[in-house]
């Protein structure tokens, strides 16, 4: 099977790897739709946190079951599934809690262990999740937009809450799709009028501000006179998130879904006289996939609008450093492997 491996920084060799055959409680993929996310483009630069080298980038996934592994009953041969890349321990402290999304031994395909730039995967068969009413590229977009739900449920978001979301990339854009979902305002400030436009156009968001100068007092403008009650980075970046304090309400709440390998600082007495909580959100849970799937069910989230490029696996060498050009205005990039 052809595998893309990201060898160090800014080098990637396509090499044929053997098939792999599913153990018990497996399954074999047929991997057909992987989307791009920034955490693929920090790991090619070499920025990404967590990381280390060589690697098969790749865990925006969807595909076929092409094969199981013994006493697998729950999905059938060429079934759509999507891939919960996040694998977690099931015993330590986090799991024991719920928090299966921030396991103290988590291996994210694609990040600490190979991910989906191959033909085919091997995936557990309950980190897979079938659909039979979502097309592959809906389904590959999943987890990117169960990040911005787990950010959204992080910041215990209220109807009617004023919301900002800082940083206008796909995560960002998913965060307003759910504090959308949830009845919330939100309100996105990004350096890019493209995406600032296309926050307006695509997801009907009536504040959308250029960050800045007096950004402040034109969040306070758009808040009737308050600042936002919740604000959510998902730039990260060091420089972003240690601002982001700044334009919060007194009494309110931070949010860090961004990650950022830099140090951020802040002034303490600044923060501590607004009484501001501080949340950092890590990946998702099966929850969250499953709020993600019901409103690209029911037509409240919208998925495919993202992916402004497109390739196939074969050309995907050649065109991923193109998409780490601001100029190209990437937005979402999609694999077809067909």
């Amino acid at each position: 099977m052809k595998t893309l491996v990201c060898d160090k920084p800014f080098e990637f060799s396509m090499t044929e790897r053997p098939r792999p055959a599913p153990a018990a409680g497996e399954v074999l993929v047929r991997i057909r739709r992987i989307g791009i996310c920034g955490t693929d483009l920090h790991a090619y630069q070499g920025k990404q946190a967590f990381f280390s080298y060589p690697r098969v980038l790749g865990h925006e996934l969807a595909g076929e079951v092409a094969e199981l592994g013994s006493g697998v009953d729950s999905l059938a041969l060429g079934e759509h599934v999507l891939v919960i890349p996040y694998l977690h321990c099931g015993h330590c402290i986090a799991c024991r809690r719920g928090a299966s999304n921030c396991c103290c031994n988590m291996q994210v395909m694609g990040v600490h262990k190979d991910g989906g730039m191959s033909e085919f995967l091997i995936v557990p068969a309950n980190h897979l999740v079938a659909s039979k009413t979502l097309p592959l590229e809906q389904m590959a977009l999943v987890e990117c937009l169960a990040i911005g739900a787990h950010a959204v449920r992080r910041g215990a978001v209220q109807p009617g809450e004023n919301a900002l979301v800082i940083g206008a990339g796909p995560i960002g854009l998913g965060c307003v799709q759910m504090l959308k979902a949830a009845g919330a305002r939100p309100l996105v400030v990004d350096l890019d009028q493209g995406r600032l436009d296309f926050c307006s156009r695509e997801l009907g968001v009536d504040s959308c501000l250029l960050g800045g100068a007096d950004l402040v007092a034109r969040l306070e403008a758009a808040c009737g006179g308050d600042l936002p009650t919740l604000v959510i980075d998902a730039t990260g970046h060091a420089g972003s998130m240690s601002s982001s304090f700044q334009y919060c309400a007194h009494s309110g709440r931070i949010v860090f879904v961004g990650l950022s390998k830099d140090e951020l600082r802040f002034v303490h007495p600044d923060i501590h006289k607004r009484e501001l909580s501080l949340h950092c959100s890590r990946n998702a849970t099966r929850a969250d996939f499953q709020a993600v799937i019901d409103g690209l069910e029911s037509g409240s989230v919208k998925a495919t609008c993202m992916i402004s490029h497109r390739c196939g696996f074969a050309q995907l060498q050649a065109q991923f450093p193109s998409w780490l050009d601001p100029k190209n205005g990437v937005i979402k990039a999609m694999v077809e492997i067909d």
